[in-house]
């Protein structure tokens, strides 16, 4: 399959939510993620080493599903489909490094806080951190304490190049064949704080300079 039509399939080539549906990017998405849990979930309950907490956890799974929230995101956002991969990219890259792995208590508030930083640095027009933190059930001063975390663990290398980005995609299509295979998994982290759905009136944007930093 040629880059194009992996681009089409995805549903990549339409952009700002304009689209009728679904794109199946968010479908695919959804499905990786939900295995990658139920692997590392499966492994942690057999495993004896110490959990890794950050600010990304709550206490308890929240009730709303992966793919229904992705699909909350997707419909009040109105980023560029493109950002959920790249989303995807930040969330592998943050979870390396904290040496770390999804679960049901921070997929969550990884993906939110993912996705908005994807739509700051893709998008030209993008909302702010009190907005995104009410499409995703959290406050504006944890919006931007998660983006802060994300950025400098990223050490603020948003850019993805086009190579990168065509094999996440690549990934993401073979899921729908069942090719996509987890990666090994590693420590994974245990709730702390809550999931709470709160709306926090303060409009702050804690959007600092990231765009154009290399990698």
């Amino acid at each position: 399959m040629s880059e194009s039509e992996i681009y089409s399939s995805l549903g990549l080539y339409e952009s700002r939510g304009r689209v009728s549906g679904i794109p199946r990017v968010l479908v695919l998405l959804a499905s990786v993620l939900e295995r990658c849990i139920q692997k590392n979930e499966r492994f942690l309950d057999g495993s004896r080493k110490k959990d890794v907490v950050t600010v990304f956890h709550g206490s308890r799974s929240p009730s709303l599903s992966i793919r229904l929230y992705i699909e909350r995101i997707f419909k009040y956002s109105k980023c560029s489909n493109s950002c959920f991969v790249v989303a995807y990219i930040y969330m592998e890259r943050f979870l390396h490094q904290m040496d770390a792995c999804l679960t049901s208590f921070n997929v969550h508030r990884l993906l939110i806080t993912s996705i908005m930083v994807a739509a700051k640095f893709l998008d030209d027009e993008c909302y702010n951190n009190a907005y995104y933190a009410k499409i995703g059930g959290v406050s504006t001063a944890e919006m931007n304490r998660m983006e802060m975390k994300l950025l400098f663990n990223l050490d603020f290398r948003v850019q993805v190049t086009v190579e990168g980005f065509r094999n996440y995609c690549v990934k993401l299509e073979r899921e729908c064949g069942g090719e996509y295979q987890i990666e090994r998994p590693i420590l994974a982290s245990v709730p702390k704080g809550e999931w709470q759905n709160r709306s926090d009136t303060q409009n702050t944007s804690t959007f600092a300079a990231y765009r154009h930093r290399p990698i």
